[in-house]
């Protein structure tokens, strides 16, 4: 597969039946996702509903298929962290390392940067161990790849597989620290813009 092969564009509704399909594997059979159940088709469609009236959620679409999604969300909802985001990415399993996150994260990235965010974070899972079959450190080294630093870990919060399971904050400047932000633009408002 190649990278130009895969176009990136805003999620639709009609959408969350692929996503929830590409999110199951990982609720199912890994600690990536800290969820016990695989949500419901209609849950997507609610949380997709409730995303974009403030952020973007996009896909990445290979000979019309969804093979990965990435969205971003409130951090914290108190009005100071306006200009502050969570990001979340997942691609299909069998697609992975092959460029379709990095294309996907890039696309995310230059809409918040239009929403005037200047902080991007990611909550990641990690086991601490090197031969956990449920975990590993691919999700921390692709955001090092895009320039994300780890500021902060919680020590065996989350529970799963019978198994105690650490996890950290990693964070991205889009803007220089210290930078006055221009006011937050919701991504409902940005894309009635366009």
């Amino acid at each position: 597969m190649r990278n130009k092969d895969v176009i990136i564009r805003l999620a639709k509704l009609e959408d969350m039946e692929s996503v929830q399909k590409i999110y199951a594997p990982y609720v199912l059979n890994t600690a990536i996702s800290f969820e016990f159940d695989v949500p419901s088709v209609t849950e997507f469609e609610n949380r997709y509903a409730a995303i974009v009236q403030q952020y973007p959620f996009l896909v990445a679409e290979r000979a019309e298929e969804v093979v990965g999604y990435a969205y971003a969300g409130s951090f914290i909802e108190r009005q100071a962290y306006d200009w502050t985001a969570e990001l979340s990415i997942y691609v299909k399993q069998t697609l992975l390392k092959k460029g379709i996150g990095t294309k996907l994260y890039a696309e995310l990235e230059k809409i918040l940067r239009l929403q005037n965010v200047q902080i991007c974070y990611a909550c990641i899972a990690f086991s601490g161990l090197d031969d956990d079959a449920c975990l590993d450190d691919t999700s921390i080294l692709f955001h090092q790849k895009k320039g994300f630093i780890k500021i902060g870990d919680f020590r065996q919060c989350g529970y799963k597989f019978e198994r105690w399971y650490h996890m950290c904050y990693m964070e991205k400047r889009l803007v220089p620290q210290g930078t006055t932000p221009k006011p937050f633009i919701p991504f409902s408002k940005l894309y009635a813009a366009m």
